[in-house]
């Protein structure tokens, strides 16, 4: 499967966030980590939580000589009181922690489905109630939640994940219809499969309940509506974060940036 180079953050186009705290949650790998390290390398000092203390301490060594420091904040963001205190004082808030289970409704365990719930819909409003008075002080702040395809079309065996995907959607538009008159945007990135180890649990976990190989996973289920059959690439997604970050994003607030390799044009 062919894949395209991914952009490196030290060679990113210029972004200056000199000056600005981030914080960024599901900050230990994956499109967490890449974020990070993008908006370290425009200047901002990030603090990137997650509850992987082991893994932040590895990206801190990877953020090494980038403009911006990287502050590790180890955090179980079920802790919804913890997780509203850490956004406070944020002038650049991502949403991105996120966690998954492929079952049947009729199989899929009920505290599961809460804990999905908790951690990617009630704690990332939790993280705006905590970074909005700050951000509404100062008269800027920039709310970037990862969301997903699935924030906009269903697909069987994720019902916790779609319902808090679409959940997170209407809590973004709310914050930017609330938070307009104040500077603040708030809009949704809406990936396709990347490349995580989330997705990678994913193909295990559809092959075990289809019984076929992970690799007929991915070409004819994962991708079987993408235009563009290959994965996306974390740092790409970043990408796309940092502009809603920008000077230039200035006028986009309330939306959805696909990036599904065609999947929502059908």
């Amino acid at each position: 499967m062919t894949v395209t180079s991914a952009p490196d953050p030290a060679q990113a186009p210029h972004l200056d966030l000199a000056g600005r705290t981030a914080l960024v949650t599901g900050a230990a790998g994956g499109i967490g980590a890449a974020c990070v390290l993008r908006l370290a390398a425009a200047g901002a000092a990030v603090r990137a939580v997650d509850r992987d203390g082991a893994g932040l301490a590895e990206l801190a060594g990877r953020a090494a000589g980038l403009a911006g420091p990287v502050e590790p904040v180890t955090l179980d963001l079920t802790d919804l009181d913890a997780a509203e205190r850490a956004a406070a004082g944020t002038d650049i808030l991502v949403n991105n922690a996120g966690i998954q289970l492929v079952r049947p409704i009729e199989e899929f365990p009920p505290e599961v489905f809460s804990t999905v719930l908790t951690v990617m819909l009630e704690a990332p409003f939790r993280l705006v109630r905590g970074a909005l008075p700050h951000m509404y002080g100062q008269g800027w702040g920039r709310i970037v939640n990862i969301s997903s395809v699935h924030g906009l079309r269903a697909s069987p065996y994720k019902c916790a994940y779609v319902a808090a995907k679409h959940g997170l959607e209407g809590l973004s538009k709310v914050t930017a219809l609330e938070g307009a008159e104040h500077g603040v945007t708030s809009n949704c990135v809406n990936p396709g499969y990347v490349r995580t180890p989330l997705v990678e649990k994913q193909l295990a976990d559809q092959a075990a309940t289809h019984g076929i190989p992970a690799e007929r996973v991915l070409t004819e289920i994962l991708l079987a509506d993408s235009a563009l059959k290959r994965l996306v690439e974390p740092a790409e997604v970043a990408e796309a974060v940092a502009y809603l970050c920008g000077p230039r994003s200035s006028f986009v607030t309330g939306a959805s940036l696909t990036m599904d390799g065609g999947w929502t044009a059908h």
